[in-house]
């Protein structure tokens, strides 16, 4: 899924946790970062099998559980607490397109919702057919209207959960749009370099 979504995953999680122990900023802050920040590993796209930041250790549950270990030893709670939206947000990326959950195995594992056993086991073969092989994955992703129904859902929990449970960090909900704006943009950037490809081709 996107980083708008597991973002606003994290801000319903780190909402709830707040109505329970009175979270500080820097601790409300610190718990939602963890509920992304693993999808930066795609700057590290060349060092993973075939390119795929998804096989990288960062997309796996081990850095999770390292950091409920650092937090309950050092007694952090918003170190563990954040640790638990990490493993979350692994668990989500088993429903789109899978991801190395054991980082052990070297391959996705997961449901893999937006994509048949065909196109996974077939992979190069697909993406050859568009003039940048993310086209392939954006396109599945804004085709498929479950995704997008849940984007709206995700969104709205979010809203209604931090005005339950944490109004004073109401502010954070600012910070999901420039994820969704990049998100958005990049999508009909690809959309028009594929549509001039294949007018080209044609």
């Amino acid at each position: 899924m996107h980083i708008n979504f597991h973002f606003a995953v994290g801000i319903i999680f780190t909402s709830i946790l707040n109505f329970f122990f009175d979270l500080s900023v820097l601790e409300f802050i610190l718990i939602v970062l963890f509920s992304f920040i693993c999808d930066f590993d795609v700057l590290f796209n060349k060092y993973a099998k075939d390119h795929n930041h998804r096989l990288l250790i960062t997309h796996s549950i081990i850095p999770s559980i390292v950091i409920i270990i650092f937090g309950c030893i050092f007694n952090l709670p918003a170190l563990s607490f954040g640790g638990f939206n990490y493993v979350i947000h692994i668990f989500i990326d088993t429903l789109d397109w899978g991801t190395n959950f054991f980082y052990f195995q070297k391959k996705q594992v997961g449901f893999k919702l937006l994509i048949s056993k065909d196109e996974f086991e077939n992979l190069p073969q697909y993406l050859s057919k568009y003039k940048i092989p993310s086209s392939f994955f954006d396109e599945k992703y804004y085709s498929n209207r479950v995704c997008l129904g849940a984007e709206v859902i995700i969104f709205i929990l979010m809203v209604v959960f931090i005005v339950l449970f944490a109004l004073e960090y109401f502010f954070m909900v600012l910070l999901y749009f420039p994820w969704l704006y990049f998100h958005l943009q990049r999508h009909f950037t690809l959309k028009k370099i594929e549509k001039n490809h294949r007018e080209l081709n044609f």
